[in-house]
């Protein structure tokens, strides 16, 4: 009788993506790619097949490497692929000059203007329009005793607050609210399909009221002027800075559009972790009746780091062939790299999947790494910071309204959020 030859074990089969179950925890799903394939080659529902990167080390190598471009005219796919990588409308409504859609040496001169609007002081001094514009929001529903946190709160603050820093007049802030709500009801970036055409439209209504803005603020603008960002935007360009009226629009617009999401998902997401992990959210509570500040600041960190705004960086592309995680990588290719399984990587962080509001070795990639790094990060956590305070003190028995297993994710690839965050309170009088 002969040997038989042992059984050639089965090659594991790679977890679904991108399903609604997966939209709800996509964190198992992380943990198998980052065990068996760290570097993988998927299509994504857009029909678009890229890179997911989701160690640590390699996100970090990965979102450094100036082999990977950040401009989709790098992207070897046909044509009409193309389209899917970015944000639906920005190429037709000439809005590509973005710090997102470019690389050195255009990218260090915009965001070098820019980031004059993100400095430490000028963020501190936003401090009291923030506690302002939350207290305002709170009020509008502490007497009912319920609420959407989602619609009701954590979307409304970062519009008013990046409107008030790009120098949208009150009056027309509303206009902007209704537009970003559009973008993030039915802006499912790498889905394809789907109401992007709406999306467009909106990106379109913005292009034109952008332009109508910078020309009315180039028309009254001083020597002094107003401090906002556009204000500060065309006084570069009007002093040999070579800032375009396209480039400034892209700006203004790609700061609102990255500047507001990021913040409802990191209130949505942080609230909803908080819910589900009571003693935590017990100890941040008393940490705050104490007045301290310590245990706030590292939350919000941990929070970013366990479930962050920012499931997965924007869009890159191979200018060359090059190796990732042992992968090679075609010119052309486009990679993804995945926060959010990078920052549950155990090789990086203890107990990873363990929410710690007070972990300290915490280097997470919740913003990014490198030129790249998120310019607003500073205004997020000022924002995350005082609404999480602000919400826990006010509300103190804050809890979620209906069944748990009710809560919808938004589909998509860049951002991850809740599409509503129902809760309950004990109704406060003023």
């Amino acid at each position: 009788m002969h040997d038989q030859p042992p059984p050639t074990p089965p090659v594991p089969v790679a977890p679904a993506l991108f399903t609604w179950e997966f939209a709800t925890d996509p964190y198992p799903a992380y943990a198998w790619l980052r065990e068996l394939s760290p570097v993988h080659r998927t299509e994504l529902p857009s029909g678009v097949e890229a890179w997911l990167v989701t160690r640590y080390a390699d996100a970090r190598q990965a979102l450094a490497d100036q082999r990977l471009s950040k401009n989709p005219a790098h992207h070897a796919g046909p044509a009409h692929a193309k389209g899917k990588t970015g944000i639906p409308g920005e190429r037709k409504a000439e809005l590509m000059t973005h710090l997102l859609n470019i690389d050195p040496p255009d990218h260090t001169r915009l965001r070098r203007l820019v980031s004059k609007a993100f400095t430490p002081r000028r963020v501190a001094a936003f401090a009291p329009r923030v506690q302002e514009l939350t207290d305002r929001l709170i009020d509008g529903f502490a007497g009912r005793g319920e609420a959407d946190l989602i619609h009701e709160f954590a979307f409304p603050l970062p519009i008013y607050a990046i409107c008030d820093l790009l120098g949208v007049p009150r009056e027309d802030q509303d206009d902007f609210r209704d537009w970003a709500g559009m973008m993030l009801r039915h802006f499912t970036p790498g889905q394809g399909g789907g109401p992007r055409g709406g999306v467009a439209r909106s990106v379109k209504k913005m292009r034109g009221y952008l332009a109508e803005l910078i020309h009315r603020k180039r028309e009254s603008l001083g020597e002094e002027g107003e401090d906002d960002l556009i204000s500060g935007l065309i006084r570069a360009s009007d002093h040999g800075e070579h800032l375009t009226e396209n480039e400034a629009a892209a700006m203004a617009f790609i700061l609102l559009f990255a500047g507001f999401e990021t913040t409802v998902n990191l209130i949505g997401n942080g609230v909803h972790t908080l819910l589900n992990h009571p003693a935590q959210r017990a100890r941040l509570q008393a940490s705050l009746a104490a007045g301290e500040e310590g245990l706030l600041a590292t939350g919000v960190e941990e929070l970013l780091r366990y479930d962050g705004p920012v499931e997965l960086a924007t869009w890159r592309f191979a200018t060359e062939p090059l190796t990732l995680g042992g992968q090679r990588i075609a010119a052309g290719d486009p990679v993804l790299v995945v926060l959010a399984a990078a920052d549950r990587d155990p090789a990086r962080f203890a107990e990873p999947d363990t929410l710690d509001l007070s972990r300290r070795d915490n280097p997470h990639l919740g913003y990014g790494h490198g030129i790249h790094y998120c310019l607003g990060a500073p205004l997020a956590r000022l924002e995350g910071q005082t609404a999480l305070a602000t919400l826990l003190t006010r509300l103190p028995d804050l809890r979620l309204a209906g069944d748990p297993g009710d809560l919808r994710w938004r589909g998509g690839l860049i951002m991850r959020g809740l599409r509503t965050l129902p809760v309950e309170f004990t109704p406060q009088t003023n």
